[in-house]
């Protein structure tokens, strides 16, 4: 099957939008739109699976669990709800050994199913248990945020936190199914929505700008709750993903253009220890428009286009420069220890995803090292 692109026809039901992600025999439905909660267990009982494990949130488990619970019941599977503490302190090897440890408890077989429901940290976390029980069972991603939805739910990247970075310690284990239900949208507060927006920008930003000229209108109206620019920024953004993802499932080439902001963003969340302070979000957005700052400095990139991305997410109010993480000094040394961890260092050499342009992002390890220090020095003095 062809990939999907952000034009593939899909469901004539206007409420919702399905694609397929092609990966051959791991190959799976994304399902976005209104009430997909509702239709969760009538999905989730085609893949034949009898009994359910729910992993949570305390948040997520306040809105969600009871509509989720009732689809899976209705439909005649057996639920159990595992809740968590919220936040991404959760996503580490502590809690994953909590929680395998539950679950081999409760006698989790190699026909059970988990479901992880709620944002980034619970889709990781559990991605990742799945991934290493009885050697790998299957789960689903229902994730419950804007970030999960449009990024971290698609494509089967798992795993915990460590102290020396973000994401270091996981495995590629693809779900069996998402559900993304964009009313749940409605319970986040805006600053988890902003977080998330920043994930949508980056597919504009890699390869299509006409998605980002889109968002430069549509995009307050996402914020602000139109279902029908949830939808299409949800499904651009999945659709974006799944064609990636396709091609280059382990990150061997192409798929690195998804972490645009990451390598600047990671470091500077490490710095913070992982708090609320900054969101990952909110470092993905600081991080893209260090690589934008970074590819003018280096004469790659207009400096309008960088400006244009700058006026943008400012005027959601999203975070632009490091200086606006409050309570935080960031030394140009430490964050670049940091990025000498990024899981894309290679042979010593570090990755970069730069760009050319809006819709012209690249990968490189051509960056000289007293480049980096000075801009770094240039950015963080300001």
């Amino acid at each position: 099957m062809t990939p999907p692109t952000s034009d593939t026809p899909l469901s004539s039901d206007r409420r919702h939008k399905r694609l397929r992600l092609d990966l051959g025999p791991r190959a799976y439905d994304i399902l976005i739109g209104q009430d997909v909660l509702g239709l969760a267990g009538a999905e989730i009982a085609q893949l034949g699976h009898k009994r359910c494990f729910v992993i949570t949130d305390e948040t997520v488990a306040r809105y969600h669990l009871d509509a989720l619970t009732a689809s899976l019941n209705h439909n005649g599977i057996k639920v159990e709800a595992l809740v968590l503490p919220a936040g991404e302190r959760t996503k580490s090897l502590t809690q994953l050994e909590k929680l395998t440890n539950n679950l081999l408890e409760k006698k989790v077989d190699r026909h059970s199913l988990l479901i992880a429901l709620g944002g980034g940290v619970i889709g990781d976390l559990t991605g990742f248990a799945a991934a290493v029980l009885l050697r790998g069972i299957d789960f689903v991603q229902v994730p419950t945020t804007l970030l999960a939805q449009v990024d971290s739910s698609v494509g089967g990247k798992t795993g915990v936190n460590s102290p020396h970075g973000k994401n270091l310690i996981g495995a590629f284990h693809q779900p069996r199914l998402v559900l993304a239900d964009t009313e749940a949208l409605s319970t986040l507060p805006r600053r988890e929505l902003l977080a998330g927006y920043a994930e949508v920008v980056k597919y504009g930003l890699i390869d299509d700008p006409a998605f980002f000229h889109w968002l430069e209108t549509h995009g307050h109206a996402v914020i602000d709750g139109d279902p029908v620019a949830r939808l299409k920024a949800v499904h651009t953004s999945c659709a974006a993903k799944a064609r990636i993802v396709a091609a280059d499932e382990r990150e061997s080439g192409q798929r690195a253009l998804l972490n645009l902001g990451h390598t600047f963003g990671h470091a500077l969340e490490a710095e913070t220890g992982y708090g609320d302070r900054l969101l990952h979000g909110e470092a993905v957005a600081i991080g893209m428009m260090m690589a934008f700052d970074f590819s003018v400095r280096l004469g790659l990139c207009p400096a309008e286009d960088a400006e244009r991305l700058r006026r943008h997410t400012a005027s959601l109010g999203l975070p632009t420069d490091p200086s606006q993480v409050p309570g935080q000094f960031f030394a140009p040394a430490a964050l670049i220890e940091h990025m000498t961890r990024d899981k894309k260092v290679r042979d010593g050499r570090m990755t970069f995803i730069l760009a050319r342009g809006i819709g012209k992002a690249f990968i490189t390890s051509e960056v000289n090292a007293s480049d980096l220090q000075d801009f770094m020095t240039m950015t963080l003095a300001a």
